[in-house]
């Protein structure tokens, strides 16, 4: 399957690995990954401040670079999906530009989701020893309804032992601009969500959202903690 590949942001300029693994882990299924490369921001930090006719421009540009052939779109990122999706509402003033956004939102997936629906695959033969935690980030589980496919995935995981915590499906503090806007009370959101995944004792955390992943790794940092923070397309491509 002919398939297109939105790397986001954050996987361009700070998670080069998890990019590149969830490129490979997409080949090692059977696809062939295409790189619009004319792709750029989403536009959500802008989106989640309010700037909406600021990130119009952007929002227009990365439709064009991902109408270049009509495959899937997959991301490894719930957020940036979450947002390309609810590009047509912000452009219902411009119905051609509306149009165009819901065709490319039809075609845009999370990388789990993609894998586990569209494939068709539980297992991906990977294999991690140790015991793990995954965060379901709110962009993935609650605007996109992705809740079982990340777990299914990483049950199918061989030695890995999946674990879970208290209040674990609460939010991380992160939440684009709020973790800035609202320093304080994300960090204190950060800290309980720390102190409670500590107490199943995991070697690793595993998300699906880097943005969380890197807001709940530098907590984890700052307190010492020895836990290995994981994209979840790393693990699957661990062996």
């Amino acid at each position: 399957m002919n398939v297109n590949f939105f790397v986001t942001c954050i996987g361009d300029a700070l998670k080069s690995r998890m990019a590149r693994d969830s490129v490979l882990l997409l080949e090692k299924l059977g696809c062939s990954v295409n790189f619009p490369e004319k792709q750029g921001c989403c536009g959500q930090p802008a989106i989640n401040s309010g700037y909406i006719k600021e990130a119009i421009p952007g929002m227009k540009n990365l439709i064009a670079a991902l109408e270049e052939n009509d495959d899937p779109i997959i991301s490894p990122a719930g957020s940036c999906t979450y947002a390309v999706k609810s590009y047509a509402a912000y452009l219902a003033d411009e119905p051609e530009w509306a149009l165009r956004a819901e065709k490319v939102a039809a075609r845009m997936h999370d990388l789990t989701s993609f894998i586990v629906n569209k494939l068709g695959v539980m297992d991906v033969g990977a294999s991690l020893q140790g015991k793990a935690v995954y965060h379901p980030s709110c962009s993935l589980t609650r605007k996109l309804g992705v809740r079982e496919e990340p777990i299914t995935l990483l049950k199918n995981v061989h030695g890995l032992e999946l674990l879970t915590f208290a209040n674990q499906d609460t939010c991380c503090g992160f939440g684009g601009t709020f973790s800035v806007k609202m320093a304080e009370i994300s960090g204190e959101m950060v800290k309980e969500k720390v102190m409670n995944l500590m107490q199943a004792q995991p070697d690793y955390l595993i998300g699906a959202d880097v943005s969380c992943l890197l807001n709940i790794g530098g907590r984890l940092q700052r307190e010492g903690q020895l836990v290995k923070v994981m994209h979840i397309a790393e693990v699957l491509m661990s062996r």
